[in-house]
């Protein structure tokens, strides 16, 4: 077990002293979300264990163990280049009371209620932070997935709380990242179209949300085809940032798909998780370094 669990460590400062939480929070130094002209974003994606989605590559539980992910992520933001991470509330929240998140932007995943294999996986309810809450703790963004079947009327409810969303956000002048995703739903299981033509759409659809995109940011994929992301990125104005996602063990073909796309006038940065938390090779810090190298 890692040392950030045993005795006298989260568990029991969580069970003793609750209020640290909110005090961790008011003391973390902040930072701008770009620095800079030429800033450009390196951050680390752990959101994905509030959704029930513990897998990498064929390890359905690699992301369970708490301590062994938080050892990786305080690896991970320790790297040079590295801005922040986006995860839930009790991740960022073990981050916090460890000290890793000073200097850092940190991004709050706000709706994580589409669990991974259910039913009602694309009514993808708000049950991680709400916009009040990433101001209470002083965060700095907020971030959404938005997958939409045009078969599955879940879809239409998380398109509505998506927009009021981006309301809620915009009030509070917080930027949020919209991940979309046109999405169909075979043999049981939801898959990504990573067509030109479906990000194409998923983005045009991102982009319009609420009442004003003026604090809006959409976290986009590459597509099957690299060449096509020039014309899928000129779809909007708003700034985006690439996203990771499962590489299938290939990471030296997923780092090439990123080069291309990050040159983009659009794209703004990187958002990676499980390929630089859990490289095949195991070596954390190569893989996070060789990300950041990209920008």
């Amino acid at each position: 077990m890692s040392a950030v669990l045993g005795p006298g460590g989260l568990a029991a400062i969580r069970a003793r002293h609750p209020e640290a939480v909110a005090e961790a929070a008011a003391r973390r130094v902040r930072r701008p979300l770009l620095r800079g002209d030429g800033g450009r974003l390196m951050v680390i994606a752990a959101d994905h264990p509030a959704r029930g989605a513990l897998g990498v590559g064929g390890d359905g539980l690699a992301m369970a163990d708490r301590g062994e992910l938080l050892d990786r992520l305080r690896l991970a933001l320790s790297r040079p280049g590295v801005d922040g991470v986006l995860a839930g509330a009790d991740v960022l929240e073990d981050l916090l009371l460890l000290g890793a998140l000073d200097d850092k932007v940190v991004i709050g995943s706000m709706n994580r209620g589409g669990l991974a294999g259910a039913a009602f996986e694309l009514d993808d309810r708000f049950t991680g932070h709400r916009a009040q809450d990433l101001e209470r703790l002083r965060f700095d963004a907020g971030k959404l997935l938005l997958r939409i079947d045009y078969q599955d009327p879940g879809s239409l409810d998380t398109l509505h709380t998506a927009a009021r969303a981006v309301d809620a956000m915009a009030e509070l002048q917080l930027p949020l990242f919209i991940e979309p995703f046109i999405c169909h739903r075979r043999n049981g299981r939801v898959s990504h179209d990573l067509s030109a033509e479906a990000v194409t759409r998923s983005v045009a659809i991102a982009s319009g949300l609420g009442g004003t995109s003026a604090y809006t940011w959409l976290k986009v994929p590459v597509t099957e085809n690299p060449d096509d992301m020039a014309k899928v990125m000129a779809t909007s104005t708003l700034p985006a940032v690439l996203l990771g996602g499962d590489t299938a063990g290939d990471q030296d073909a997923a780092f090439e798909k990123w080069r291309g796309a990050l040159q983009l006038p659009t794209v703004q940065g990187l958002v990676a998780g499980r390929p630089l938390l859990y490289p095949a090779d195991g070596d954390v810090a190569a893989a996070v370094d060789t990300a950041v190298g990209l920008l």
